[in-house]
């Protein structure tokens, strides 16, 4: 057997480093992370659609009521402003009757000549009142009947609204089957369009002509 020479054995002292080793990612499952998170973050997302149509939908309903109220308040009024109307002239017509009377060169005897002058007097201040009062409810009624064209207006904004984020939800549940993002931000589109228009409902600052036809 050969003996080692210094240089051998100093070598076989040293111990031999080991190369770190380096475990490559499995590409199937970084695709199955990365599905995951596309779908967790769409689910997300379409939680938030479902809260944004809940209140556009509350808002169409609130603003159907209020314009449906303000209608039947507004014809109500108005057949109150007939009734004064009415009132009125019956009080004027009964008023002319008197004034006739007295006017007719009649010798009337003092008393029951007072007393038709007391009548025309009253009538024509039961003729004024009416007069006044109804324009107290002529002025309701038309109040009430802006707030029913204020809530006919926002009413349109809200149907659309809806409309879109429900579509929004139904594309968003087809980019998860189908694992496509452009669906999923084509759904993003819609949404953002329906929940302007359902902001816009509340705040009227935009009126789109095309949604005010009669």
């Amino acid at each position: 057997m050969r003996a080692r020479t210094p240089c051998e054995r100093k070598s076989a002292r040293v111990p031999r480093r080991r190369v770190a080793e380096v475990e490559l990612p499995d590409p199937h499952e970084l695709e199955e992370r990365r599905d995951k998170a596309f779908t967790r973050r769409v689910a997300l997302t379409t939680a938030v659609y479902a809260v944004v149509l809940a209140i556009a939908s509350l808002g169409g309903n609130n603003a159907m009521k209020e314009m449906l109220l303000a209608q039947q308040q507004s014809s109500d009024q108005w057949a109150f402003y007939q009734a004064k109307v009415i009132r009125e002239h019956l009080y004027r017509v009964q008023k002319l009757m008197v004034d006739v009377s007295l006017g007719e060169g009649i010798a009337l005897p003092a008393q029951q000549r007072a007393k038709l002058e007391s009548l025309s007097q009253r009538f024509g201040e039961e003729e004024k009142r009416y007069a006044a009062e109804k324009k107290d409810v002529e002025r309701d009624a038309k109040k009430l009947e802006h707030e029913r064209d204020i809530s006919r207006a926002r009413d349109p904004y809200f149907d659309y609204a809806e409309v879109l984020l429900q579509i929004a939800i139904v594309t968003a549940s087809v980019s998860i089957l189908a694992s496509s993002r452009p669906v999923f931000g084509f759904s993003l589109v819609l949404a953002i369009t329906g929940t302007l228009l359902a902001a816009n409902g509340f705040a009227l600052a935009v009126r789109l002509p095309f949604l005010h036809v009669h």
